[in-house]
């Protein structure tokens, strides 16, 4: 083969660091999102939390980024036909500011140290191939970073285990006992059943306590069933319901039937065969409801009483409130501490003086820059989109699920002249406070189903819907699928019985059959 050079032009896609750093910041989450700052304050000294009342340097964001806010109004707007360019012209707009600041902020230091600075870094290069960052802390210095950790510090989650164990210390027992009471309790669940029986339990104290007898067994986990919470350490639903009636008063009304039917009947009453069980129990209707009352009462996961895990918190991105017959749609101003470059070390930063003092504070001090202008590009972004999204979804605002309009990223992208890619990036994780309650922005987004009359249907209305008739179905004869698959017909909603069932089990609503009850 003959080696030959040739020459070739072409054109490639590549990214430089600036849009990986604000790509990456535009998919956190809000805890994602106060951990990264928090972490950019620890490392960069050109970095400083701006204080409530003092007066911002020019070198912050142009607009404040977590008070940015946008209107929507009610009526017809023609502007909103051409959101895409009222977007693009507000970006170029905010850009101006900020570089106007800069100059500001530039013209009060003693030398041009921004003359220095590049505007872009090279392409296909990290920052920490350019820069050199200090060691992050890992953990916030100030006192509100203190108070927000409050609660995940001082938490005690404790297991249910743990929580048997502490009522075992305190109740007066042989040694021997003592022992099948610890085994015992090693095989309860988190849901407060046993992982094995009582018989696989005896056979493995046998193998390693030698001489013991069965009843000795059965008779320290009756003891531990009276544990809180009641009826833990069961062997089977059955048992466990009879444990917890009978701590009940001798004077609750139906206990011996409630008894009966729970020791012998109980998969009859699961699969609500009434009238077979009415038969074989001897029981009227009217006393088989109080026995069905009476059982519903009780708690078939008693383990669940005791929840180790810790509580989660949703933080809203974005306040959604109508004012004036107009919907205003405004970032949350405490999802982000306002940050700022520091004026004094910026100053510090001389031109052509390639120091390695100095040149650390010219690296950090542009990394501080484009840190900025990634969160202003951030804000920015989920304020439009989100402003985007009420304005689509002003029906569901109003009245509820059963408005919401078929939406996908498509049309979002269109509107606010972005990539789908950007739009499936903000609205991950990221939440709206709406006066229908808190939603994912990812909720909003649905498909559609036709209508007889033309027109879609989106699948959330179709879920909402679906809610509103089995909540009002009559409960002796609830509504089959098939049903369901009419009444939407006649409503000139086209959907087919399966999809009914897909979307009746994302709902968590049972089958007819299951929610049939005789009252």
């Amino acid at each position: 083969m003959k080696q030959t050079l040739q020459l070739k032009l072409g054109q490639q896609l590549t990214m430089t660091p600036q849009l990986q750093q604000a790509i990456r910041l535009l998919q956190l989450s809000t805890l994602d999102l106060q951990q990264e700052i928090q972490e950019a304050l620890d490392s960069n000294p050109m970095l400083e939390i701006s204080e409530e009342g003092a007066e911002a340097p020019n070198t912050d964001d142009p607009k404040d980024a977590n008070t940015l806010s946008e209107n929507v109004s009610e009526e017809h707007n023609p502007a909103n036909e051409s959101a895409s360019e009222q977007s693009n012209t507000e970006t170029s707009s905010s850009e101006s500011e900020f570089n106007h600041e800069e100059r500001s902020t530039e013209e009060q230091t003693p030398e041009d140290w921004n003359d220095s600075i590049p505007d872009d870094l090279p392409v296909d290069t990290s920052w920490d191939e350019v820069y050199q960052s200090a060691p992050s802390s890992g953990t916030g210095s100030g006192s509100e970073s203190d108070d927000n950790d409050f609660e995940s510090r001082r938490a005690v989650t404790q297991s249910l285990q743990d929580h048997l164990m502490w009522q075992l210390n305190l109740t007066p027992m042989s040694d021997n006992d003592r022992i099948i009471a610890i085994a015992i309790i090693d095989a309860v669940m988190p849901n407060g059943m046993l992982s094995s029986s009582i018989e696989e339990i005896y056979s493995g104290l046998v193998d390693t306590e030698g001489e013991l007898e069965l009843d000795e067994v059965v008779a320290v986990q009756h003891r531990v069933q009276q544990f809180d919470p009641i009826g833990v350490a069961s062997q089977n639903l059955s048992e466990c319901l009879l444990v917890q009636l009978n701590q009940l008063p001798a004077t609750t009304p139906r206990l011996e039937a409630a008894k009966l039917i729970v020791r012998n009947y109980l998969p009859l009453l699961g699969s609500r065969d009434y009238k077979q069980l009415m038969r074989r129990a001897k029981l009227k209707e009217n006393e088989l409801k109080d026995v069905i009352e009476l059982v519903q009462s009780l708690n078939p996961r008693p383990g669940d009483a005791i929840d180790s895990s810790e509580t989660e918190y949703l933080v809203p991105d974005v306040y959604v409130s109508k004012r004036n017959d107009r919907w205003m749609v405004e970032l949350n101003p405490d999802i982000a501490p306002k940050i700022r470059i520091n004026s004094e070390y910026a100053s510090m930063v001389k031109r052509a003086d390639t120091s390695s003092d100095n040149t650390f504070l010219r690296d950090n001090l542009q990394e501080a820059r484009w840190f900025l202008k990634s969160l202003q590009s951030r804000n920015e972004t989920l304020l439009k989109v989100s402003s985007c999204i009420v304005e689509k979804q002003r029906g569901f605002l109003d009245f509820g699920p059963e408005a919401m309009k078929p939406l996908v990223l498509h049309d979002v992208a269109e509107t606010v002249g972005m990539h789908e890619s950007t739009i499936s990036r903000v609205t991950t994780q990221k939440f709206m406070h709406t006066p229908q309650g808190i939603f994912e922005l990812k909720y909003f987004f649905s498909s559609h189903v036709a209508t007889d009359s033309g027109g879609e249907c989106s699948s959330t209305a179709i879920r909402a819907i679906i809610k509103k008739l089995v909540a009002a179905e009559n409960v002796k004869k609830p509504l089959s699928d098939s049903k369901i698959t009419t009444v939407l017909a006649d409503q000139g909603i086209k959907v087919a019985r399966r999809t009914i069932a897909k979307y009746r089990e994302s709902l968590s609503i049972p089958p007819s059959n299951e929610r049939k009850r005789l009252v």
